[in-house]
């Protein structure tokens, strides 16, 4: 049994509550969303990020940002994550893993993805993990402190690793909420998340009134949304365009 060491009794309290979070949360609840700023905090971190793979779209998305700038990260989203020195061999190691171990300091300063993506939030030292539930992506935890703070250690690590069971069990649970929709129930989500009625949406696609129910409802069975305003409110947050 491992032994992590330089924990505090406060810390020991926050993992307990991550972990009791965990149990509790229900699948239509956005877990990363819900645990991320705690994480950074038991890791006496300053800035996280997650994302989830989707290997069908080949791109991350369904981001969640702490303590970071949105417009920085929506140039990931649109550029750098496609232009990223370090992410596809991190995702390899399938573990908790310093970003030094696979991309060394040095050279990390000399790129652009430092320089014009993680420098302008003070991004420094990095520790990553991406859980996955055998080959499928459940979803990932980056977390970064400044340049002015002490590297990551063992016991951050360690951390990570003895989160990941309780973290993946509720990802697992949740993982339906990131199904791909079809293309006429995007179409559908994203005419939703802009305030239009059912009967708008049938005139704007030409279809049927039942038709548009049908995708609405199907559409929020994949998305673990309770109602119309939460399917809004979703789309809306992760940026689906029609």
């Amino acid at each position: 049994m491992t032994t992590i060491r330089d924990v505090t009794s406060d810390e020991l309290q926050l993992f307990g509550a991550i972990v009791g979070r965990l149990e509790r949360l229900t699948p239509e609840t956005d877990l990363r969303a819900a645990v991320l700023g705690d994480v950074i905090r038991l890791l006496r971190a300053d800035f996280g990020a997650s994302y989830v793979w989707r290997s069908e779209l080949v791109r991350f998305q369904h981001r969640v940002g702490h303590n970071m700038d949105p417009d920085n990260l929506k140039t990931y989203d649109e550029w750098f994550q496609f232009h990223d020195p370090m992410t596809a061999q991190l995702r390899q190691c399938r573990r908790a893993t310093f970003v030094e171990q696979v991309l060394p300091r040095r050279e990390m300063v000399r790129t652009e993805f430092y320089n014009d993506f993680l420098a302008r939030d003070g991004l420094h030292h990095g520790i990553n993990m991406y859980v996955f539930d055998g080959d499928q992506d459940l979803g990932d935890f980056r977390i970064w402190r400044s340049a002015h703070r002490p590297d990551f250690e063992q016991r951050d690590l360690d951390l990570l690793d003895a989160l990941e069971p309780f973290l993946r069990r509720a990802l697992q649970r949740g993982a339906q909420r990131y199904e791909q929709l079809t293309p006429r129930e995007s179409d559908v989500a994203a005419l939703v998340a802009r305030g239009c009625t059912d009967r708008d949406i049938a005139r704007l696609l030409n279809i049927g009134f039942a038709t548009v129910r049908t995708h609405i409802n199907r559409a929020m069975q994949k998305r673990c949304c309770a109602n119309r305003a939460e399917l809004a409110a979703l789309i809306a947050r992760e940026g689906l365009n029609a």
